[in-house]
């Protein structure tokens, strides 16, 4: 089996090619942007923490025309605003039926089963995975999720692992130089 070399470690070659053909990356939020601590207040506020690695390689994936979308089962208006203002093309909250979710992006924008790459770290996610063509989970996801997956990154979830997954998109697509500088 030959393998392909990233920045995160080697995988599988024929997976490699597979992220090649990936239009569409869809994510869960909490435990996949987040490390899924969820800070509550006194006065009911909450605040939850993003890692900027991963809005970087948002931002990256946007520039080669790979579209993202956020799925998350509960309604937050910090995630409104942090994928707001890191341009994410679709934010589906309150959703707790992913997989009607990512069936309704499909049938609405006309995504292939093909192109999509989706992200988790719990059981709710596994409907996602389900309608991609790569199931992805989080380094620290629950050991079913990562029984289930396509493909697990070697970071966790709020840690990195938005932007170990973009990065390999990236690289895939041969844009990972263009994009992060001749250095990488």
């Amino acid at each position: 089996m030959s393998k392909v070399d990233t920045l995160y470690g080697p995988i599988d070659a024929t997976l490699f090619e597979r992220f090649k053909g990936i239009k569409l990356l869809v994510c869960d939020v909490d435990g996949v942007f987040s490390d899924g601590t969820i800070l509550l207040g006194n006065q009911g506020e909450e605040l939850k923490a993003f890692n900027t690695k991963d809005g970087y390689g948002i931002k990256a994936l946007a520039k080669v025309g790979v579209k993202v979308a956020v799925i998350t089962g509960r309604q937050s208006s910090i995630v409104e605003q942090r994928m707001t203002a890191l341009n994410v093309d679709h934010i589906m909250q309150n959703r707790e039926d992913k997989h009607i979710a990512i069936n309704e992006l499909i049938t609405q924008f006309g995504y292939k089963a093909s192109t999509i790459a989706s992200v988790g770290d719990d059981m709710p996610d596994l409907g996602m995975f389900s309608a991609s063509e790569i199931g992805i989970a989080v380094a620290d996801a629950h050991p079913y999720v990562k029984q289930q997956a396509t493909f697990c990154t070697t970071l966790a979830g709020g840690r990195g692992a938005v932007r170990e997954i973009c990065d390999i998109i990236l690289q895939a697509k041969g844009k990972l130089e263009d994009i992060h500088g001749a250095s990488v």
